[in-house]
């Protein structure tokens, strides 16, 4: 059976979260998107995990759950992201992580186990103060299946290679524990060609997801996991996963790691992003204010890669780089705003294409030229194509600020874009 697996999303109890983002939500849109595997998010929060139970149901023997009375494609893999704080030599180390439980009882004994460490009704996303290693032996004595993972692993702040306050290799992070981590959450702004330069990640399987804060599935699903399991099982799963068996671990999708919010070094405030060269040239200094830029994902694998652009590992497991589908659309109709990914024009235009192959996925996959142009006006289909062959440019999100998918070329070559930002070239002249 082929699965579409997002692992890594939060609740309506995380901050910064929709408060549609309930399980009904996402039963109505993991399946516009083609998802078909969820992790239920932020499982140790007490009102959450009452939720899933009461709307959830196991199925026998999978380690696995459906909603209750519903005959949706939908499964649930019982799951929570947390953070750690802890200090070496004086400088604060903030990790996030994601774990993957076998059941709903497991996630109560865990509950019952971090929260003598912290407030679980807080947030849906927790922060212990303890070492990372000290949380990976503390899951693994509840039981041995829980699988763990670091988030986000390049993101700036809250992650295991971040630039303001990661650590520069796994052993670092987890200690003498690290021999129990097997894979790693590459992050909107990193994909796994940017992994495949650190040649110490080698030994981990490479996931992508979206941690969504919306069941809206331009963020439901935007990064995913394919796989091809026998049955659908948590240990299938977590196998598929660790063995990167090419047949059973199919690919991940990702975005272009452009589009994710800190692909480039730059500062926000200031309206100024740049590659990791000006950025290093510069010293990390805003041209504008001569405060400190916060470093991209791009800057920050250049540090510690220890091979060239276009290396490739051997068996490793292939991706696709995508981008939401309301996204395309909202550009080829110069939809503009913030709200524009929520345009009735737009959402008419997704809901023609799903309705008319099934879901998001198969539009961005699989859909031919031809059959697009039968469904919506040819400029959307022919960007959906161009997507998916790689043949469009990203300008590159920084310092929390989305990267833009660029069709037009005056808008490509232009010295600002349509928010009047200020292109690099005007500080490197």
């Amino acid at each position: 059976m082929i699965i579409y697996a997002d692992l890594h999303i939060h609740s309506k109890y995380s901050g910064a979260t929709s408060e549609k983002m309930s399980i009904r939500e996402l039963l109505t849109y993991a399946p516009l998107k083609g998802i078909n595997l969820l992790g239920t998010g932020d499982a140790l929060h007490p009102l959450w995990l009452k939720e899933l139970k009461g709307v959830l149901e196991e199925i026998p023997g999978t380690g696995l759950y459906k909603v209750k009375g519903s005959s949706a494609d939908l499964y649930f893999v019982v799951q929570t992201e947390v953070g750690t704080i802890h200090e070496v030599e004086e400088k604060t180390r903030r990790i996030h992580h994601v774990i993957l439980m076998p059941s709903l009882e497991v996630a109560e004994q865990i509950a019952d186990v971090l929260g003598g460490l912290g407030d679980l009704k807080a947030d849906g996303r927790p922060v212990f103060n303890v070492e990372p290693a000290e949380l990976v032996e503390m899951l693994l004595q509840v039981d041995e299946d829980v699988f763990v993972f670091p988030a986000h692993a390049w993101t700036p702040w809250w992650s295991i290679f971040g630039s303001i306050s990661g650590v520069d290799s796994l052993e670092e992070c987890y200690g003498d524990k690290s021999h129990k981590i097997k894979a790693l959450e590459t992050g909107l702004s990193s994909d796994p060609e940017m992994n495949w330069r650190v040649s110490s990640l080698d030994r981990l399987a490479l996931l992508s997801n979206s941690d969504s804060h919306s069941p809206y599935p331009h963020r439901l699903g935007r990064e995913a996991n394919v796989f091809n399991l026998k049955e659908p099982s948590y240990q299938e799963l977590i196998d598929a996963v660790v063995s990167k068996d090419p047949s059973k671990f199919l690919m991940t999708i990702e975005v272009d790691p452009a589009y994710g919010k800190y692909h480039w070094t730059g500062h926000r405030r200031c309206g100024v992003s740049m590659p990791p060269e000006e950025a290093m040239k510069r010293g990390n200094k805003c041209p504008v204010c001569g405060r400190q830029l916060t470093k991209g994902v791009e800057q920050r694998v250049e540090e510690l890669a220890d091979r060239s652009k276009g290396f490739r590992p051997p068996n490793a497991i292939d991706f696709k780089k995508l981008l939401p589908l309301a996204e395309i659309i909202a550009e080829c109709l110069g939809v503009r705003g913030e709200t524009r990914l929520y345009s009735g024009r737009v959402w008419e235009l997704y809901m023609k294409l799903v309705n008319g192959f099934g879901s998001e996925l198969n539009v961005l996959l699989s859909a031919s030229l031809k059959e697009l142009e039968r469904v919506v006006p040819s400029k959307v289909a022919e960007a959906i194509i161009r997507v998916r062959e790689g043949r469009v440019v990203v300008r590159p999100g920084y310092d929390g600020v989305y990267g833009k998918l660029i069709l037009d070329e005056e808008e490509r070559i232009g010295p600002t874009d349509r928010r009047g930002q200020t292109s690099i070239a005007d500080y490197f002249k």
